[in-house]
């Protein structure tokens, strides 16, 4: 920290909000630049002051990062291509007359209460403005995304009767978001 309130507090502010990592590099830029700003002979209050206007105060680069984050990002990739693959199972789903499958109650309730949760997190996380920790959220979605993916392909396969066109695009549009979620999951469960 660099000995003035005014930067700590900023640090502190950010280090509610932010990963650890960043915080560190936004705390050595914060005070190298109160540190230049103290050196052109302001004094402390002044140069804390400066500093924080020209870095930025908290709220905004918290929201800069939130904004940017990798796991804000992908939730709004996966809610925005959510309706086209929907579609193309419900397609899929009523020319294929799955209501006729033999599939118990207890699992259509587990599977729609899996779907409703999934879709709230990637919500929650897509929406996200002044939370990072909000937007981590995206990388647990994104393992129960590919889990009922994985789940409608391998039901689809099993209790189809016939593998029709719908079937197909369905099927493909899920293996594609399957592939590229499962590529962007490690990266948001880390990052």
């Amino acid at each position: 920290m660099a000995g003035h309130q005014l930067i700590d507090a900023a640090v502190t502010d950010l280090a509610r909000h932010l990963p650890a990592d960043v915080v560190d590099e936004l705390a050595d830029g914060l005070t190298e630049t109160y540190l230049r700003h103290l050196s052109t002979g302001l004094d402390p209050d002044a140069a804390a002051g400066a500093a924080i206007a020209e870095f930025g105060e908290p709220h905004v680069v918290i929201a800069a990062f939130v904004r940017q984050s990798p796991g804000r990002r992908a939730a709004q990739a996966l809610v925005a291509s959510g309706p086209a693959v929907g579609g193309c199972w419900a397609v899929a789903m009523i020319t294929g007359h799955a209501w006729n499958w033999p599939v118990p109650a207890p699992v259509r309730l587990a599977l729609g209460l899996g779907f409703l949760t999934v879709v709230t997190a990637l919500a929650l996380a897509a929406t996200a403005r002044h939370s990072y920790r909000r937007t981590r959220i995206a990388g647990a979605a994104g393992l129960g995304l590919m889990t009922l993916d994985a789940t409608v392909l391998v039901g689809a396969a099993v209790l189809a009767l016939t593998f029709t066109w719908p079937l197909a695009i369905a099927t493909a549009a899920s293996l594609t978001r399957l592939v590229l979620t499962a590529r962007a999951v490690p990266r948001l469960l880390t990052g």
